[in-house]
Parts: C-alpha cells; sequence; structure tokens
C-alpha cells in the first residue's frame, strides 16, 4: 500500500476563485512532468461535511476562512415582510405624515397669534432677567407639545396586537391534528412568525410533483425487455394494498433489524406456514411474528435504533417478480455462466442475452452505495493476539447455531422458481451475516481469477454444510460457512429513489448488488456466481443529458461496454439506425423498437415514470481514444462543462436497446381532496413535472387537477430546441 508523504507532494493545484456556488467548482492538478489531472465538484470536500464508506482520504486546503463556500453563503436569512406588516407600514408612515402637517399647523398658528399682541400676550411669564420668548421660539415649542399631545395618531399598541394575533396563529397551527404527520411522531413547524397571515392570501400555488404531491417512494411496478412485455400483476396487486398495511410493514421491517438475532428460533414448518397471510417479501422469508403486534406511534422513534436507510422502506424494497420473466431470467443467468473469454464480434439480439445485459444494467448503472444491516459504521480491526486459541464459549455457540438451523435455500440448478420469490428458488437473502464476512470486499473474494481481471466465486453453492450424524469437526464446522445463512442483507443507499427501486427490482430476480469501490462493482447472480467487473468511467446524471452512463469492463468477455439509462425521449435518439445492422437483423430490430414504443406510452399513460435500459459495446482502442479525450475535457478550465458534454455525447450514441421500466410513485394520502379543495376557494395551481406528457396529464386527473369534462390543450415543441 502506497502511503501518501506531504513532505514529497510537489504538484501545483490551479482552481477557480473562491465563490458561493455549493455545485459548481473546477480545476486541475499539475504533475512535475506537465501532465494535468482534472477534478470537479464531486472532488470537493465542503466545510461540515462528514465522510462515509470511505477507507482512507488524503486531502488538501483549498479554500479556507472567509473564502470558504460555507462562509459565503452566510449572509444571514432574508427578513419576509407579509402582505399586512406592508399594508400597516403604509398606513403608519400616513398616519405620521398627517401627525407633523397637524403639529405645523399648530406651531405656525400659535406664531401668527402671538403676533396679534402689542407687546405680549399676558398669560406669558418672563424668564428670570424679565425677557420673554420670541414669536419663533414659542412656534417651535408649540410644535413639539402639539407632539406629545397627538402622539396618539401613530398605532404603537397596533403592533403589540397583530403580533399577538400571529402567536394565537401559530398556535392553532402547531396543533392542528390535519397538519400532524403519525410517522414522524411531528407536528408543523412554523418557522416564520411574521409570514403567518399570508397563508389565507394565497392566489397562486406552484407545486412539483415528486415527493410533495407523491409519496416519493418509486416501487418498480413493470418492464418490457426486447419488445417482451412483463406486466408484473401479482407485484401490482401488492401494491393495491392499503397504505396502512404499508406502514405497518414498514414498522415490521424494522422490528426485524432490532430483534435481529431471534429471527431464526421459528421452526421451518411454522415460517411456511406464515406465507399465505402476506405476499412473501425477502425481508420476511425467515421471520418471527410478532406477539400481540399493533401500530404504535414510538416505533419509529427508537433512541437506540439506527437512522432509517434512505428509499429503503418495505413498499419500495419488496417486488414480486413476474412468473413469464423469472423462468427467462434463469436461463440467462445460466447463459452468463457458458460466456468465455472469447469477444463476439458483433452485439447478440437474442432474448436471452438480452435479459441478462438488462439486470446487469439495473445492478450497474447507478451511483448506490452498498452496506449491510448489521455492519458498523466504523471499521474495527481486532488485534491478532486477541484471538483465542482453544474452543471459545462464542464458538461453541456459533456451533449450536449452524447445527440446529435447516437449509433454508434450494439449489438453483435442481429446483424450478417458485411463483412466490425468485430468491427461493435461487437462494434466499438471508438478513444475517458472519463475522468472518463483514467487509463487502471479502464477501466475493477468493473466486477464480479470470485473464481480464474479473473474479468468479461460487461460494454460495456450497450445499449444505453440516449435516446431523455427520464426524465433521468443531474447528472445521466453524471454519466452514453456513449454508445460505452467511448471505448479508444488503442497504442500498441511493442519491435519488429512482436508482434504488431498479436496484430493488434487479435483485428480487436474484442479480445482487454486493459492493462498488471507484473501481470495480461487484454482482452476484441468482445460482450465486459473483462477477467483479471494472469500472472505467462513470457518466452522471444531468438535466441536459437526462441520462446517466457506466462504462465497464465485462469480467468473462473482457468487452468494455456502456450501460445507460435515461428518458425514453433521449434514448431513442441515441439508439444504433437499424440500416447500419445486417438486414437479417434489421427488421427484429425495428420491431423491437416499435413494441417498446408502444409499451412505454401504455406506461404514462398509466402514470408510470419512464426510463429506457440501452448498452453498447466499444473497442479498446476506440475506449482509449474517447478515454484522453476525457481526461482533457476534465483538466480544462475554460469551457469545461461543454468540453464534458461533448465527451458524453460522443460515446453515447448507437446504442443498443434492451428494454424500459415503468416505476410508479403514488399520490400522498388526502392530495386529491385537498386539490379539489384548492380549486373550489379559487386558488390556481400550477404542478411542475419533468415527466412524459401523457404521464402528467394521467397524474393531473388522478390528483383532481383536471376534471373529465375539461378541456386540455397541449403546448409543445415537435423539434428539440438545442
Amino acid at each position: 500500500e502506497v502511503q501518501f508523504e506531504p513532505e514529497l507532494f510537489h504538484n501545483t493545484i490551479v482552481c477557480e476563485k473562491p465563490n458561493n456556488h455549493l455545485n459548481k467548482f473546477k480545476g486541475y492538478m499539475e504533475h512535475p512532468d506537465q501532465t494535468r489531472t482534472g477534478f470537479g465538484c464531486e472532488s470537493l470536500l465542503l466545510q461540515g461535511c462528514t465522510i462515509r464508506n470511505t477507507e482512507m482520504a488524503v486531502g488538501i486546503v483549498i479554500y479556507a476562512g472567509h473564502e470558504t463556500k460555507a462562509m459565503l453563503n452566510n449572509s444571514g436569512p432574508r427578513y419576509k415582510r407579509s402582505k399586512i406588516e406592508r399594508r400597516m407600514n403604509i398606513d403608519i408612515f400616513f398616519c405620521i405624515g398627517i401627525l407633523i402637517l397637524m403639529c405645523l399647523i399648530g406651531a405656525v398658528g400659535h406664531s401668527i397669534w402671538s403676533g396679534t399682541f402689542e407687546e405680549h400676550p399676558p398669560f406669558d411669564v418672563p424668564d428670570a432677567d424679565g425677557s420673554f420668548l420670541p414669536s419663533a421660539l414659542g412656534g417651535f415649542y408649540m410644535f413639539l407639545t402639539m407632539i406629545i399631545l397627538l402622539q396618539v395618531l401613530i398605532p404603537i399598541s397596533l403592533y403589540v396586537s397583530i403580533e399577538l394575533v400571529k402567536l394565537g396563529q401559530v398556535f392553532f397551527l402547531s396543533n392542528d391534528l390535519d397538519l400532524y404527520d403519525e410517522e414522524t411522531d411531528l407536528s408543523i413547524q412554523c418557522r416564520a412568525l411574521n409570514i403567518t397571515e399570508d397563508l389565507g392570501q394565497i392566489q397562486y400555488i406552484f407545486s412539483d410533483k415528486t415527493g410533495t404531491l407523491t409519496e416519493n417512494k418509486m416501487v418498480f411496478r413493470r418492464c418490457t425487455i426486447m419488445g417482451s412485455e412483463y406486466s408484473h400483476q401479482e407485484n401490482a396487486k401488492r401494491l393495491e394494498t392499503p397504505k396502512e398495511l404499508d406502514s405497518d410493514g414498514e414498522e415490521w421491517t424494522q422490528y426485524q433489524c432490532l430483534s435481529f438475532p431471534a429471527r431464526w428460533a421459528q421452526d421451518p414448518a411454522t415460517m411456511r406456514s406464515q406465507k399465505g397471510a402476506q405476499p412473501l417479501r425477502r425481508s420476511q422469508s425467515a421471520q418471527v411474528p410478532i406477539q400481540g403486534h399493533y401500530r404504535q406511534r414510538s416505533m419509529g422513534h427508537r433512541e437506540n435504533s439506527q437512522p432509517p436507510v434512505a428509499f429503503s422502506s418495505s413498499i419500495e424494497k419488496d417486488v414480486t417478480p413476474d412468473k413469464n420473466l423469472l423462468t427467462k431470467v434463469r436461463d440467462a443467468a445460466l447463459w452468463l455462466e457458458t460466456l468465455s473469454d472469447s469477444r463476439p464480434a458483433k452485439a447478440s439480439l437474442s432474448t436471452t442475452s438480452s435479459i441478462a445485459d438488462f439486470f446487469l444494467a439495473l445492478t450497474i448503472c447507478n451511483s448506490v452505495m452498498v452496506s449491510t444491516t448489521t455492519e458498523p459504521r466504523q471499521r474495527v480491526t481486532i488485534k491478532s493476539s486477541s484471538k483465542a486459541l482453544g474452543t471459545s464459549l462464542e464458538k461453541i455457540q456459533q456451533l449450536f447455531q449452524k447445527l440446529k438451523l435447516p437449509s433454508l435455500s434450494q439449489s438453483f440448478s435442481s429446483t424450478a422458481p417458485s411463483d412466490t420469490d425468485l430468491g427461493e428458488s435461487l437462494g434466499a437473502d438471508m438478513a444475517t451475516t458472519d463475522s468472518d464476512e463483514r467487509d463487502d470486499a471479502s464477501v466475493c473474494s477468493g473466486g477464480d481469477s479470470t485473464d481480464d481481471g474479473g473474479y468468479r466465486s461460487s461460494m454460495w453453492d456450497q450445499g449444505d454444510i453440516l449435516e446431523s450424524g455427520s464426524g465433521t469437526s468443531l474447528e472445521e464446522a466453524l471454519a466452514a460457512p453456513a449454508p445460505d445463512l452467511a448471505r448479508p442483507e444488503f442497504c442500498y443507499e441511493a442519491e435519488s429513489p429512482d436508482e434504488a427501486a431498479l436496484v430493488h427490482a434487479a435483485h428480487a430476480y436474484s442479480f445482487t448488488l454486493v459492493s462498488r469501490t471507484p473501481e470495480q462493482v461487484t454482482v452476484r447472480l441468482p445460482q450465486g456466481t459473483c462477477l467483479t467487473f471494472s469500472l472505467l468511467c462513470t457518466l452522471g446524471f444531468d438535466s441536459v443529458r437526462k441520462r446517466m452512463s457506466v462504462v465497464v469492463r465485462h469480467p468473462l468477455t473482457g468487452e468494455i461496454v456502456v450501460y445507460t439509462k435515461g428518458a425514453d425521449s433521449v434514448i431513442m435518439d441515441l439508439l444504433e439506425d437499424p440500416a447500419c445492422v445486417p438486414d437479417i437483423n434489421m427488421e427484429k430490430l425495428r420491431k423491437i423498437r416499435a413494441r417498446t414504443q408502444k409499451h412505454l406510452d401504455l406506461y404514462a399513460r398509466d402514470g408510470l415514470r419512464t426510463l429506457c435500459i440501452a448498452k453498447k459495446v466499444v473497442s479498446e482502442e476506440d475506449f482509449q481514444r474517447w478515454a484522453s479525450f476525457r481526461r482533457e475535457a476534465e483538466a480544462s478550465l475554460d469551457n469545461r462543462d461543454e468540453l464534458l458534454m461533448e465527451t458524453a455525447q460522443h460515446l453515447e450514441n448507437q446504442l443498443t436497446l434492451l428494454g424500459a421500466t415503468g416505476i410508479e410513485d403514488r399520490l400522498q394520502e388526502g392530495v386529491p381532496d385537498t386539490i379539489a379543495t384548492l380549486r373550489e376557494a379559487g386558488i390556481q395551481l400550477w404542478v411542475l413535472t419533468g415527466d412524459k406528457q401523457e404521464t402528467a396529464v394521467n397524474i393531473a386527473h388522478s390528483c383532481r387537477l383536471l376534471n373529465q369534462t375539461d378541456t386540455v390543450y397541449t403546448i409543445n415543441t415537435e423539434n428539440q430546441v438545442r
């Protein structure tokens, strides 16, 4: 392992001047040999951030003190004035003007009236020296006297009264049961005391769709692969479950994580009898029923429990596989085993290979980080001196756990998949982990190394290690992995819920994302084989390209493959021209695209979020040229974004369509009634969304933004403006 020594660091770092843009940063590091390495905002660690999933980091301070982005953005909150406050200020200035005018009139009148006397007014009292006040000075004193007398014109008590009214409004808002969230046990929080009254004066509402009107729980609903549509009817029935049951299922999953060791205490026959109660879930395949379980508000607020992982609720994680696709996935997994190191000259259009690539793309083409449910947040190193030489009490306990636990999985090659879950036919994913397999990197290590740097291991198809009456010694039993029980239940941490939904969908078909590092991605196939893909480059998603791509080296064929996912309006324009393919595949390719587009339109009319999946095989020479171009673009300070966009467009073309997915994001409870009430109140509501036109219209009807009798006018452009 190479250690970093600051004394030997002679590179020069060139970056942009300090600014307050948190998501923008560019620069390059110039080496002594004049070569440059570019970096962007993903390499910048902002003040106050916490590093995770990182063993070691070497950094250098770029901005310090008041030049940091956090300090440049720390300008203080902007004071907000409500409509009534602005109106009140105008009225008060008007009252002040009237007061000054009345005081001036009084002062001038006093001076004029005092001048009517020949000497001085008889009621004036002279000074000590016998002199009297001049008329002008007397008028000024009268002006001040009038201010004191007429100062009641300024409604100072109005401020106090309005503040008391605002406090009352905040009290009623905080205690409104309609604004209370049972899941988080929190009521509404009013952070701006001075604009509460504006809530009753709203005329226009601009609302986002995802996460505002919807639950932001992306659920894999259906898919199409090579023109064949898989409706996932069982999954649709599961999603029709009332939301109250979904919440109970989430609390059930939280209970599983808390009562982790006790979940194996139930008899297998009892577990099989529990399957008919509700749809089988991978995380519940060996769970213990909770005695007297009922929904409690405090279930999600245990002080000692770890915070839940984003986009990992039960409704998102549990996907019921399609029966027809299940069998084809098994054939595709077996087909992957037959691949040799030979590189085919042209991409195959067979359904089997496309299904394998489709699920590999779902697993790989993302930025999801992997951890296990029992994995600690910090690395724990056990010293060799602390290991006992003899048989300890903990080892005996581990042995008894292995002896009393029956095998809950069946061989992939000998048993056909069932109708409930692919995890039962191809190896169930059990939510436990062995102490020797805490690290994701070690889960799939120890396999046979291939010539291209990939790894293939078959550690999960070991079969039953321990049987009653066997003569296995204690040390051998402890050294051998437990049958299928060493599989950890992975937690996927994604930047967006769409990525998590696709990874969970692939996991439902036993294409499991095991680990991800900056250099490689490990995927476990249905039969237990682990494939480690070398991660060559990642082109992240942005709102301009509307797609994401990863460039990997296939561990079996050695090919450089580009997996791309994105909006169908973009991916369809980047596909390979059918005229450039052989005649035998040209007509087939056109039919596949036509059927896929038909399925996409169907998904959009059903209100589903659509994504297209595609791939491309790149030659070694073309990739090296593109990588050199990419490095130059990353090291550029001028027009860096334009150059990076150009490199991405140069790679993401001539793609081969694999299929498409439909993801459902259900409306939150009470949204249609709320929107209908707002419309009846005369409030104009605008919903902003980046979905397809058909999806947006469907959602508008679902949330009662549009009625069936409304006339819909569509304003769009035929050609994209570039």
